[in-house]
């Protein structure tokens, strides 16, 4: 078998180094000469454990190349971006599939399996997909195998999860399912769940609504807590011993290439029906505002405070920026004229931020704001950072800081950021800075 791929991103460069890996001749197809000059020999772009490794070994093989053109294959496979058009319901902006395809059609043959991977808007395999081979005179299900299989890996753990997670297959006819599944039957040893392409759209972006409407009702809790005085984690810590209850974590807000794209999709296609999902997202954007809020509390008794950003990356142990919280953060207070900011984190790369040494960053600084729950931030020994600090404080919004771990810096978080509000906490943040 070949596969074609379109798109060399943080899904299609795994996914296509996992079929190569597994005997499958693959080329892969991006518009960014340099991305393609980078992995022909053999270094990767992006972060991701044992990327690295696993390339080498495929370009080493021959089954991996890359190239900026595609080319005849058994099998073409679309992993491209699927952001948020500018519209009032953010809704799916499919520019770069319809592109992808009119890229593959050229060299279509009878037989061959199209698989779209990027997260789409429901019906979008029915309504767009389908009939631009229609038009090219294919008959699906009979010359060509159209399937929507997304991707639902975990960042930091896609080489595990693309083998053992269960995998769903949407054809547009069940010719097109089964021939779907038998490409990802390749390597996979999860579940291989056959539906229909429109079911396989949904269950998708409800995969991540799901979660961003439990993350929202957490973000909502941490906001009605500071409000009424109550430890808003202490509440949550609680209320999750109850056996049928798992409350998720509050936080800066909710980034990367799903949980913060998928739930606009829905909204747009059934706005006056997905009136939770909408409010959810709402709430979770608010985020960003909400902590430059706090900060600005924390802050409000020096003039010109200097502030350090720990963690840029939209989540812990990676280098995606991607719809990042933290960024928003960091453009909100950068609106602030008297504000001086400088940033840290390990895992992003100088050539995307001016990131600096955390020892740098922290030099003067009135407050270390910590946004993205990296395995390294868990690990340092505050007290040592902060004796260079103007003032010995951190505030984690990911709750990853154990705040009884150390005695020279003052841990706030978002359970016990209302007691910034009071007189006593007051006096005592004015001696620690």
């Amino acid at each position: 078998m070949k596969l074609c791929t379109m798109g060399l991103g943080y899904i299609g460069l795994p996914t296509s180094i996992m079929f190569a890996k597994h005997g499958v001749e693959v080329v892969g197809v991006d518009l960014v000469p340099e991305i393609i000059n980078q992995l022909n020999d053999g270094k990767i772009h992006i972060e991701e454990p044992g990327l690295q490794e696993f390339l080498t070994e495929v370009v080493k093989s021959g089954k991996f190349r890359a190239s900026v053109m595609p080319e005849a294959a058994d099998v073409f496979l679309i992993a491209v971006p699927t952001p948020n058009k500018k519209d009032v319901h953010r809704s799916c902006d499919l520019t770069h599939v319809l592109q992808a395809m009119k890229q593959i059609l050229p060299f279509i043959q009878k037989g061959n399996t199209i698989i779209i991977e990027s997260t789409i808007a429901p019906r979008s395999m029915e309504d767009q997909i389908a009939p631009l081979l229609e038009k090219a005179g294919y008959t699906i299900g009979e010359d060509v195998y159209v399937v929507h299989c997304p991707e639902r890996v975990l960042p930091g753990q896609i080489f595990h999860e693309l083998v053992y997670n269960n995998r769903v297959v949407g054809g547009i006819t069940e010719a097109c399912t089964n021939a779907g599944a038998a490409v990802y039957e390749t390597f996979v040893k999860g579940e291989i769940i056959r539906t229909n392409a429109s079911t396989a759209e949904m269950a998708k972006l409800m995969e991540n609504t799901f979660r961003d409407v439990n993350i929202a009702l957490a973000n909502e809790l941490a906001k009605i807590c500071f409000e009424l005085n109550i430890n808003a984690l202490d509440v949550i810590r609680m209320a999750n011993k109850h056996p049928r209850v798992n409350i998720h974590q509050p936080g800066p807000g909710v980034g990367g290439h799903c949980l913060a794209v998928d739930p606009h999709f829905i909204v747009a296609e059934a706005p006056k029906a997905a009136k939770m999902i909408g409010l959810a997202r709402e709430t979770n954007r608010s985020m960003p505002q909400y902590i430059v809020d706090c900060v600005n509390m924390l802050l409000r008794h020096r003039q010109f405070p200097k502030v350090a950003i720990f963690g840029l990356s939209y989540k812990g142990n990676v280098d995606d920026l991607r719809e990042s919280p933290a960024i928003e953060v960091i453009n909100l207070l950068m609106k602030q004229k008297n504000i001086e900011l400088t940033f840290h984190d390990p895992h992003v790369p100088v050539s995307k931020m001016p990131v600096v040494s955390a020892e740098e960053a922290v030099q003067k600084a009135d407050l270390i704001l910590l946004l993205t729950d990296h395995q390294e931030f868990k690990e340092m020994d505050l007290d040592i950072l902060s004796q260079q600090m103007n003032g010995k404080m951190i505030f984690d919004t990911r709750n990853c800081i154990d705040p009884e771990r150390f005695e020279q810096i003052q841990v706030v978080n978002l359970g016990n950021v209302h007691e910034c509000k009071t007189s006593e906490l007051v006096k005592k943040l004015l001696k620690a800075l």
